[in-house]
């Protein structure tokens, strides 16, 4: 096996990795989750005229839309969506709903326990750890500074 260098490892970094786009895909990522927000205020908007007050409102906003994040995944569209998208389609909710339900589908076949348990959390265990561990060190700086 032959020793790359840094330069020769870089070209051929270069090389296998294609350039960004970003001409077209920071407009289509903002399109994407400004459609997704907008979705989420139309949905807010909705509830409260149906009589729910605005706490009930949100509430019914975030479940609703984590439905339609996990029926949209489990229809292969959210894929298709991001793959077009890109980091519009990582709007929390929506994201979070997507990372948690997609292993789940991946890996249901190797069955309830080892499958769809052990991977559930696969994607975005990360993201719960460093969250909470980021509010706790937010909560000790506001109790000591706040």
């Amino acid at each position: 096996m032959k020793k790359l260098t840094k330069n020769e490892y870089s070209t051929l970094a270069d090389k296998a990795s294609p350039p960004t786009k970003s001409y077209r895909t920071i407009p289509t990522a903002f399109l994407v989750g400004g459609l997704i927000c907008t979705l989420g205020q139309g949905l807010l908007n909705l509830y409260q005229y149906l009589g729910l007050p605005e706490k009930t409102a949100s509430a019914a906003v975030s479940v609703s839309l984590i439905f339609l994040s996990v029926l949209a995944t489990g229809l292969n569209v959210y894929d298709n969506l991001a793959k077009y998208a890109g980091a519009g389609t990582l709007v929390p909710i929506t994201g979070f709903a997507n990372a948690v339900s997609s292993p789940a589908l991946e890996f249901k076949s190797e069955g309830l326990i080892l499958g769809i348990g052990a991977k559930l959390f696969t994607i975005s265990g990360p993201v719960i750890v460093y969250g909470i561990a980021a509010s706790c060190v937010y909560g000790l700086l506001y109790y000591l500074f706040g």
